[in-house]
């Protein structure tokens, strides 16, 4: 998810291999052998840990991992890390203290991993969501999309003013392809929709955040979503009397009635399918980019304000996406300065997906702006 170098956001707009050695979570969890001493595993968040959000979710995980595996893994975790040297010198450090592998979800410690990966060949290492790996380095990341395209449907189906806003944090593939998916399953009910985006380029800073989100409500949006780390947006929503759709995690402690839906990550079974790996002597890296088919993303949590007819049909439509009946991204789709980018019959590729550099039909703005 993070990211704030530009050079990697550039070089990530034009990787066209990053799902090429796809491994289902299922196929990565073996019998682990009875070991000696508790294996060390090691999580580096980004931001601190909060009542939802992104770094909640994957300390949802680690958590996931000490209750099935008890006391035959202990584990370490580093909260708000900034990226670059700081992220470097704490992953350095988990790797001299003994823990055989490291989780650093996000997308601006792909480099510091690669780095320190190299200096201990020993210890393996989890990129969460970046996508180059090395021998002792895989690579994940979820299909995020497939839970916006699913949000886009419910903000089509409770827009009054058929207006959508979005904040969103920096412009690369990832968020590209969450405000595109968000258009099309919005568009897909409601033709007449639009969706206003707002760029922070920043994941985490409440107070950005909910200024964003309060001027999107001054330009008629009723219904929002954000790609950003905080509850800020979802507070917003619920101060304004607006809907929102939440993202990472449920937050209808924060927007009891603003929340319409939720997009969550899960990350508990991925993280101890990994550990188990390591303590079986089975690890080894490739890339996972998994969605709603492998357990990754969810959508629910619906809020008082849905009806159960659109509740059933959005439980419906992730039923379809898991199997693979519905493609988000199904021609034909066209981009918001009105070139044709697929036609009607075919749907994008994985490689096509994540070069994401467009924004589609409906949405108002441009990338980065």
């Amino acid at each position: 998810m993070y990211k704030n170098l530009a050079a990697t956001l550039v070089a990530a707009c034009f990787f066209l291999s990053a799902v090429q050695a796809q491994t289902p979570v299922q196929a990565l969890t073996q019998t682990p052998k009875k070991p000696t001493a508790p294996i060390k595993a090691g999580f580096v968040y980004v931001s601190p840990i909060t009542e939802a959000g992104w770094t909640r979710q994957h300390d949802e995980g680690r958590q996931a991992v000490e209750k099935a595996l008890g006391d035959q893994v202990k584990t370490t975790f580093v909260a708000d890390v900034p990226e670059g040297a700081d992220a470097e010198r704490v992953i350095r450090d988990l790797a001299r203290q003994g823990h055989q592998i490291i989780f650093t979800p996000s997308f601006g410690y792909m480099e510091p991993t690669l780095k320190v990966a190299k200096e201990f060949p020993n210890v393996k290492f989890e990129s969460v969501t970046g996508f180059k790996t090395a021998p002792n380095v895989a690579a994940s990341n979820a299909r995020y999309y497939e839970g916006r395209y699913l949000a886009g449907i419910a903000a089509g189906r409770m827009t009054q003013s058929n207006v959508a806003g979005y904040v969103a944090g920096f412009p690369i593939p990832e968020v590209l392809q969450g405000i595109n998916a968000f258009a099309l399953g919005m568009r897909s009910v409601n033709p007449q929709a639009t969706v206003k985006v707002v760029w922070l380029n920043v994941w985490f800073d409440p107070p950005k955040e909910r200024e964003a989100a309060m001027a999107l409500f001054n330009q008629e949006v009723d219904v929002i979503a954000f790609h950003t780390g905080s509850t800020a947006v979802m507070a917003a929503a619920q101060e304004r009397g607006k809907m929102a759709v939440a993202y990472h995690s449920d937050m209808r402690k924060v927007g009891p009635d603003a929340q319409i839906m939720a997009v969550t990550h899960q990350w508990g079974d991925y993280y101890t399918a990994r550990v188990k790996a390591v303590m079986a002597g089975t690890w080894t890296a490739g890339n996972v980019w998994g969605g709603v088919k492998a357990g990754m993303v969810r959508v629910g949590d619906f809020g008082p304000k849905v009806p159960k007819a659109v509740q059933d049909e959005i439980l419906a439509r992730q039923k379809a996406v898991g199997t693979g009946k519905l493609l988000p991204f199904a021609g034909p789709i066209t981009d918001n300065e009105g070139k044709v980018v697929l036609p009607a019959g075919q749907a994008l590729t994985d490689a096509q997906i994540l070069n994401m550099n467009y924004l589609v039909q409906g949405v108002v703005g441009r990338v980065g702006r």
